[in-house]
């Protein structure tokens, strides 16, 4: 009796389960049947047609500009630093006293040199008159004239121990933080101040191997820094690495910038602008139509919908991959992916799928202007 009110009560419980289970699929269906028929809503977006452009030929790397002198001004010898002759950020000229070291020993052992350099020549003066004489011998006028010849060089090796005591600019340029303070001993090798050589500047990049031969010494070169957004420096290549970097397949440029007004600065990086010879035919869309992400650079091909039902949108938007070039002011050239007089959406890319209605509104239609100053793409 107990199993048969057992296997009853299985029973109804599995008939409730399996009621609740066909209802829960059941309503499932059902939504996701909605959501399906749901019709997709129609989106309004600018769009813009593929141009076929021509453009200045021309090279966009990133340089580094570097001093074409630029030194930390050390200590050649040892010392305590009895003077200093500059303040930081001074201007100097080559040549210009920057600090002294203590140095009273030096010129008093100086004195003792050129004292005996000087008896040295007397004596040699007065055996070459007995020579003439012939009151002594050619060998014993040999031994004076070598003491004579040590005793000057002895004084001109000590003047120049003094003179390392005396630390001047070695070039022309502006000097940075001072880093030292009188009665300071400085060891050899000590940084006292920074030196930069900053009119003219050299700006450093690097190009692919395959412009080898496109590039030449006294090309027009322009760069823009990002202290100076608004503005753009010209100046000309210098002078080109003759060899290719075996691990980068990269060679070395290098341009030199008039700086007479010191804006541009050592450490600076810049976007190049190299112009090279001739121009180039590309394909262009304006940056606004590129569709950015992870998984690839994309845009939004506006294309007809083939039969469209009454009250439906006659157009919709077609996700295609491209691959992109470089860019000139509104434009971004289009290497790949699309074809002249494609009609490509400019606006609203975030609301956006592939296969959605779309509306155009012309009257948003972007009126993109080409830069003649490149951009990096």
């Amino acid at each position: 009796m107990t199993t048969k009110r057992m296997l009853i009560m299985l029973i109804l419980t599995g008939i409730v389960f399996g009621a609740v289970f066909g209802m829960k699929w059941f309503g499932t269906k059902m939504m996701n049947e909605y959501v399906d028929n749901m019709p997709t809503p129609t989106a309004t977006v600018s769009a813009a047609a593929a141009e076929a452009m021509t453009w200045p030929n021309q090279l966009t790397p990133i340089g580094t500009l570097v001093a074409v002198n630029g030194a930390d001004v050390t200590a050649e010898v040892g010392g305590i630093v009895t003077a200093i002759h500059f303040e930081s950020g001074d201007a100097v000229k080559r040549g210009d006293r920057l600090i002294d070291l203590e140095a009273d020993a030096e010129r008093a052992e100086l004195q003792q040199l050129r004292a005996q350099a000087d008896l040295a020549e007397t004596n040699l003066k007065r055996r070459q008159r007995l020579f003439q004489q012939e009151a002594i011998s050619k060998s014993e006028l040999d031994t004076v004239t070598a003491e004579f010849d040590a005793a000057k060089a002895a004084a001109v090796a000590q003047a120049a121990r003094l003179a390392q005591k005396d630390i001047r600019a070695p070039f022309d340029g502006r000097l940075g933080v001072r880093r030292v303070a009188v009665g300071q001993y400085l060891s050899p090798g000590t940084a006292i101040v920074n030196l930069q050589s900053l009119d003219p500047i050299d700006l450093d990049f690097s190009l692919p191997e395959q412009h080898f031969g496109d590039v030449e010494a006294g090309f027009e070169v322009a760069i823009k820094v990002d202290a100076w957004p608004e503005e753009t420096f010209s100046g000309k290549v210098l002078a080109i690495e003759p060899r290719v970097e075996t691990a980068t397949r990269n060679f070395l440029v290098r341009a030199r910038f008039p700086n007479g007004d010191e804006r541009l600065r050592p450490g600076m990086f810049g976007q190049v602008i190299l112009s090279l010879e001739g121009s180039r035919d590309v394909l262009a869309v304006p940056r606004t139509a590129i569709n950015y992400s992870s998984y690839g650079t994309s845009v939004y091909v506006i294309e007809p919908v083939e039969d469209p039902q009454e009250g439906e949108a006659e157009k919709k938007a077609v996700q295609r991959f491209v691959t992109v070039g470089d860019a000139r002011g509104d434009f971004v050239a289009i290497v790949d992916g699309l074809k002249e007089g494609d009609e490509v959406a400019t606006s609203g890319l975030l609301k956006l799928r592939n296969g959605q209605p779309v509306k155009i509104d012309y009257d948003q239609s972007p009126d993109a202007e080409l830069d003649p100053n490149p951009e990096q793409g």
